[in-house]
């Protein structure tokens, strides 16, 4: 019998042996890879803690100690030995377990968590709540390195710094390489400075000093100088030193003995401490070793050659984006592209290369990233800003007040917009029609398909003032890409086809639903017209009058949220229009967070569904309505509406 079928609980890891959780760290690995090679998600950075979450889950004992999991993707191993082992499987999948932390689902989850450098307030923030409450228990961040170039965390660390709340941060590195003379000096000074008798004989001979007339006072000032100078120059994280916190580290990530015995006095001490653990991303499985960054979030794989099991067919969304950008950076020198520690995932790896000099990865700090952007743009350059639609919420108000009241010509590449899928309602891009399309001076964008994307992008590099294109995370259309680029008229629709009865006006990823629908209407001799709204802001008001007179009957389909979205913009046209009588449907995202799971899953939960979009033409033109064998849907009583 395994030992991973034993662990119900943290208990279970605190009574084993401790020789006998270096083998329930392999068994935990091979449960992750596994799980992961079917269901996709983030394996190289749950690879790269399992032996750090069972030495907290060795000291701590939640839920009455708080973990908080920065960013929270590396909790896989957290879930796997706090019950939820024989949910494992269904990871990531509808009805299944969360890949991130989500308190709703187990009371061992302190805090929820998708967005990076977050921890260290959160950890804070029930550090005050615990001492106002008089209560006893630890409370533990885990930040990665990566999430230590948020500015939001050195906010945190500031303020923690001052209040000199007891409280743990471990700083989980796996990018640092240390070599074994410094690791080991490292280690001994972490010793050194964590015994009591150091700690009490310092104080003793500060004492001593302060006795002796005349010299003493002078003496311990300049031992206090020299010691801070040495410091300085042996002694790793005076950062973190002089932001308030005593620095304990580095030390090895992967050696459970020595990570138990460090976090054991960092519990003991008092004041916000820092632990320093370096681990190796990917650890255990040889592709996620060498290529940390592709299994950093993954699909399902193969196991043995580490390739997707689902190879694309079509060239995806972001590709297309970074082609483009290339292709226009390589005749306009004023291109800039700036991404937020997602060079890769935004499509930007080529630019980087061809064009170092115009390129800028910020980190995780997308506040800064933008502007950045907008005082570049105020000097004359055409700055390209890609970030995730879920990550740009950080923004909000540098979009607004840097670049927006100024009207500068920034673009917002907006990437993983809509339902996003098995990573769920922390990374879902579901809001960004309604936050970008209540900001004046901005022009909103969404393509139907990716040739669309390209003279989108080209059209935003060319618009005197800020302009946003959003796109999905999946592949494209598998359309031609026709040339040259040309610029698209500001505000204008497409009509993809004509109709008479009813017209579909649909956003982007929406609009290949409409014109399927539209197909099986028009079967039933229902002429339906498709329009291609390409532009939530501005909309086409001339398009949706003209519509609203003729057909009076109008369905808007995106996947975005209603409430401020694109349907709610069509309704304020026929408002302000004077037109009586319009029939109109909005389909849209309802005002909740979306679960994860499969994206047509959620898409037909939902209703965003051809099927969705024939009841609903039908229901608008007061037709009744069976279905036949197979997925259409026939009308009784007649073909047509009599008009």
């Amino acid at each position: 019998m395994s030992l991973l079928s034993k662990i119900n609980g943290p208990d279970d890891v605190k009574s084993l042996p401790l020789a006998r959780l270096y083998d329930l760290a392999g068994e935990i690995r091979r449960e992750i890879i596994e799980t992961v090679s079917r269901n996709g998600g983030h394996l190289a950075p749950n690879l790269g803690v399992v032996e750090l979450t069972l030495a907290l889950h060795r000291v701590f004992k939640t839920p009455e100690d708080r973990i908080i999991w920065d960013v929270g993707h590396q909790c896989y191993v957290h879930k796997l030995i706090t019950g939820r082992r024989d949910q494992f499987r269904n990871l990531r999948k509808y009805g299944g377990i969360s890949g991130y932390p989500r308190p709703e689902e187990c009371e061992h989850d302190a805090f929820v968590s998708g967005h990076s450098s977050t921890s260290i307030s959160a950890a804070l923030g029930m550090a005050i709540a615990r001492d106002l409450r008089r209560e006893k228990h630890s409370v533990v961040a885990v930040i990665g390195d990566g999430a230590m170039t948020g500015g939001m965390a050195f906010e945190a660390m500031n303020h923690a710094g001052h209040l000199q709340k007891n409280m743990i941060v471990v700083l989980n590195d796996n990018e640092m390489s240390i070599a074994k003379n410094v690791g080991g000096m490292s280690r001994y000074l972490a010793r050194l400075r964590t015994d009591p008798m150091y700690s009490r004989g310092k104080e003793e001979f500060e004492q001593i000093l302060r006795k002796v007339p005349a010299i003493g006072p002078t003496v311990l000032k300049a031992v206090d100088r020299l010691k801070d100078s040495l410091k300085y120059l042996v002694v790793p994280g005076m950062l973190f030193e002089e932001l308030g916190f005593i620095y304990l580290g580095p030390i090895d990530g992967h050696n459970i003995q020595e990570m138990v015995d460090v976090l054991n006095k960092a519990k003991s001490m008092n004041g916000p401490i820092l632990v320093h653990v370096i681990t190796v991303k990917g650890k255990g499985y040889c592709h996620a070793e060498k290529n940390p960054g592709k299994f950093h979030g993954t699909g399902p794989f193969d196991l043995e050659t580490g390739l997707p099991k689902k190879p694309g067919h079509a060239p995806t969304y972001t590709e297309i984006f970074g082609r483009t950008l290339c292709e226009i950076a390589g005749r306009d020198k004023t291109v800039i592209a700036i991404t937020a520690a997602m060079t890769g995932g935004t499509g930007l790896t080529d630019f980087a290369a061809r064009y170092p000099d115009r390129f800028f990865d910020v980190g995780i700090a997308e506040q800064h990233a933008v502007t950045l952007a907008a005082a570049m743009a105020a000097r004359h350059l055409r700055p390209v800003v890609a970030i995730y639609s879920t990550f740009l919420q950080r923004a909000f108000d540098q979009i607004v007040h840097d670049v927006c009241i100024g009207n500068l010509p920034v673009t917002f590449a907006v990437d993983r917009s809509g339902l996003v899928g098995d990573d769920g309602p922390t990374h879902h891009g579901t809001f960004d029609l309604s936050f970008l399309g209540g900001m004046p001076n901005m022009v909103v964008m969404a393509p139907k398909d990716e040739n669309e994307l390209r003279h989108m992008i080209f059209t935003a590099l060319n618009h005197n003032g800020p302009a946003a294109v959003r796109y999905p995370r999946d592949e494209g259309r598998g359309c031609r890409l026709d040339d040259p680029l040309r610029i698209l008229p500001l505000g204008r629709a497409e009509v993809i086809r004509d109709g008479s009865d009813i017209a579909l006006f649909a956003v982007g990823s929406m609009v290949e639903i409409a014109e399927t629908a539209a197909e099986v209407l028009e079967d039933q001799g229902i002429s339906t017209a498709v329009i291609n709204a390409r532009f939530v802001k501005p909309v086409d008001s001339g398009l949706i009058v003209k519509y609203a007179g003729t057909a009076g009957r109008i369905i808007t389909i995106e996947e975005n949220v209603l409430h401020g979205g694109f349907g709610g913009r069509v309704l304020e046209v026929i408002n302000n229009s004077g037109i009586s009588g319009v029939g109109v449907k909005t389909m849209g995202l309802p005002d909740r967070f979306v679960e994860h799971g499969d994206r047509q899953l959620l898409l037909a939960k939902y209703g965003l569904t051809v099927d969705e979009v024939i009841l609903n033409a039908l229901k608008l033109m007061g037709l009744r309505h069976v279905k036949a064998p197979g997925r259409r849907l026939f009308i009784s009583g007649g073909n047509r509406l009599d008009r």
